[in-house]
């Protein structure tokens, strides 16, 4: 599991802003055609898939996981941060939001349709990853989809690197090397969108999303 230290500095960094946070981010799909495409692609993929529950893991104020009910999914979030799921139960009364972490989060095996992770294991050091990617294997259904997003690292000799986030310790990862690990974890990638980053970013690193796919069972 996460170290207790990390996950505790984490959540109170998140805790201390998130009212800046949910303000900052609350339209920020707007503006975004390529997010919201991405989004769309996971939603049909969980559709097509057969449905069921999707959760957004690092959901903060719950924008996000509103978006993804509005595409028809039955979606909620869980948040390590109290403040932010409390912001997001504020904002969208009718869905549902739970405190948790990544790392053991309270959902039982196999009953997911999908998993939404974005941006939200920057904050998870390299040797804990794996716990994750276990955790999000565990809670999808044979055929459920995860996509997964993240900040890349300069290039292949760089499987992960420190960068300075406004808000916690973070790191971002090369996307391959992600990949692999997502593979071991029982989790094949089926798409990469990669944003190149813009001259108006304040970070000029590449944003990856990642959508993966749990086999069926008895598929080869």
């Amino acid at each position: 599991m996460v170290e207790p230290d990390v996950l505790s500095v984490t959540r109170e960094a998140y805790d201390a802003a998130a009212h800046t946070y949910a303000e900052l981010f609350r339209d920020s799909l707007r503006d975004s055609p390529l997010d919201r495409a991405i989004l769309g692609v996971f939603a049909e993929a969980v559709s097509a898939s057969g449905g069921g529950q999707v959760a957004d893991l690092g959901c903060g104020p719950g924008h996000i996981t509103a978006y993804l009910d509005e595409l028809g999914l039955t979606a909620f979030g869980v948040d390590a941060s109290p403040v932010m799921i409390e912001l997001a139960r504020q904002a969208y009364p009718g869905l549902r939001f739970d405190v948790g972490s990544m790392a053991a989060p309270d959902i039982a095996d196999g009953v997911l349709g999908g998993v939404l992770s974005r941006w939200s294991i920057i904050h998870t050091p390299p040797q804990e990853l794996p716990v994750i990617l276990a955790e999000f294997h565990r809670v999808l259904a044979p055929g459920g989809h995860l996509l997964i997003g993240f900040s890349a690292s300069e290039g292949p000799s760089h499987p992960t690197q420190v960068f300075d986030h406004t808000v916690a310790p973070a790191y971002r990862w090369w996307p391959d090397h992600l990949a692999a690990m997502l593979r071991e974890s029982g989790l094949p990638e089926v798409a990469r969108m990669v944003r190149e980053p813009q001259p108006t970013d304040r970070r000029q690193f590449r944003e990856i999303q990642l959508l993966a796919r749990k086999a069926r069972a008895g598929a080869a």
